[in-house]
């Protein structure tokens, strides 16, 4: 098979969640088990940290992914979804899993794993730990696809478990309550193995925690809790990058974009201090780096990031109420440094669409409503009926190539488009502001 026949293969022959949502869900850990045993349980070959959360997570991997790089390991690291190439979700040191890999992986594999019918998900994470051993990594750093306690990385036993933060998404599946969510993500938690919370509001929620270490004879950290960053001293510029002054590492400078990312700053940061008790050897310039050039390092996309500057357009993956409240500081900041703002915007039907849009902007900001290329995603005059009910204006376009090219017609070099609402509407615009030689 070729790559393209390879990856057509993973997705028509195993549920993919990214495309079709509820019906690709497989909760559960005994087909990953399986998988796992069968290939010899791979995980086993390096040292892991395990990320769950509702937001954050992605940052929080690729930023400790850069920083163990730069001090000198060899960093797997497995994320998702992917937004341009599917290979985005397994890098070593920043490059890509090669097509190579995947086609042969597939095809040597491939009559094992049919009866067991995987979820895409089962398998891509399963590729993964087989592909980190082959690469004789010294740590991987795996993200959770959902939740934590039946997710199906959550076989692997970690050195250091984390979790970002809890608030409500997926709530058909991990419950309704932060209560609910927060229990499913304490299920990384494991005996022995410290665990570190990078943000909790909520007295419910740190209850499931400490029950949850208690359970498991273990210690919870509470990065927010720890005087790691200097707030009076940090601040955040008009290019949507930061300074932070911190206690351990002095001035850091953040290229991920975005008032969140002092949360997740503070995340990594609590989570070095557990690394160097741990005896994990990192300097204190792997530390510099890996926040100054995260991009570079590992390929990381759609945080705030920059796609061009005149006009100036910027997208961002916050898909639900957590994100967004980050995102209003963030978009209040480009709607005052500009002229005219045009929102792109498009949503899945299975998140809390009214939660978001009551969170978007109604002054200074036109609107373009659309919908992603996958099956879960909003019809776009949907979007816009609940966008006119909560006092937003605008257009519907039916898919977002042509809603950008809509929007960069319309303004000029000193107006701002944002791009967002749903991962998959970033997948779909990111394309088309990538140079061609890439």
């Amino acid at each position: 098979m070729t790559y393209e026949e390879t990856l057509h293969y993973l997705y028509t022959s195993t549920p993919v969640f990214q495309h079709s949502g509820a019906s690709a869900y497989k909760p559960g850990l005994d087909t990953s088990i399986a998988l796992d045993n069968y290939l010899g349980n791979p995980h086993k070959a390096y040292r892991t940290i395990h990320v769950a959360g509702t937001n954050g997570k992605g940052s929080v991997c690729h930023l400790l992914a850069a920083i163990l790089r730069q001090a000198g390991y060899k960093v797997g690291l497995f994320t998702s979804p992917h937004l341009i190439d599917f290979r985005e979700r397994i890098r070593v040191n920043g490059k890509m899993i090669s097509k190579e890999y995947v086609i042969d992986f597939v095809e040597r594999h491939r009559t094992t794993f049919e009866p067991l019918r995987p979820s895409f998900f089962e398998l891509t994470s399963t590729m993964a730990f087989d592909y980190f051993r082959s690469e004789k990594v010294d740590f991987a750093i795996i993200e959770t696809g959902m939740g934590g306690r039946l997710d199906s990385t959550n076989i692997i036993t970690p050195i250091l478990s984390i979790i970002t933060n809890i608030s409500l998404d997926h709530t058909q599946f991990l419950g309704d309550t932060v209560e609910k969510i927060a229990f499913e993500k304490a299920g990384i938690i494991k005996p022995g193995i410290p665990a570190l919370i990078g943000e909790i509001d909520n007295q419910g929620v740190l209850d499931v925690f400490a029950e949850a270490a208690e359970r498991n004879q273990t210690m919870i950290y509470l990065a927010s809790e720890e005087e790691l960053i200097n707030h009076e001293k940090s601040y955040l510029m008009d290019t949507g990058e930061w300074y932070l002054d911190t206690a351990e590492y002095g001035q850091l400078f953040g290229q991920l974009g975005g008032a969140v990312q002092f949360r997740n700053a503070q995340t990594v940061l609590g989570a070095l201090s557990l690394l160097d008790e741990l005896g994990v050897d990192i300097p204190r310039e792997a530390v510099r780096e890996g926040f100054e050039h995260v991009v570079e390092l590992t390929g990381l996309m759609g945080r705030w990031q920059v796609l061009q500057d005149k006009p100036k357009v910027v997208c961002d993956t916050g898909h639900n109420p957590g994100g967004w409240q980050y995102l209003q500081f963030n978009l209040e900041n480009l709607r005052r440094t500009t002229l005219r703002m045009i929102m792109i915007v498009g949503m899945v039907n299975d998140k809390d669409v009214n939660g978001v849009v009551s969170l978007m902007p109604k002054e200074g900001a036109f609107y373009i409503f659309t919908q992603a290329s996958v099956e879960r995603a909003m019809p776009a005059a949907e979007l816009a009926a609940i966008g006119k009910a909560h006092g937003l204006t605008g257009i519907v376009r039916d898919n977002v190539p042509s809603a950008v090219k809509w929007a960069l017609e319309m303004l000029n070099e000193d107006d701002a488009i944002f791009i967002g609402g749903s991962t998959f509407v970033v997948a779909d615009a990111l394309p088309l502001f990538m140079k061609e030689d890439k």
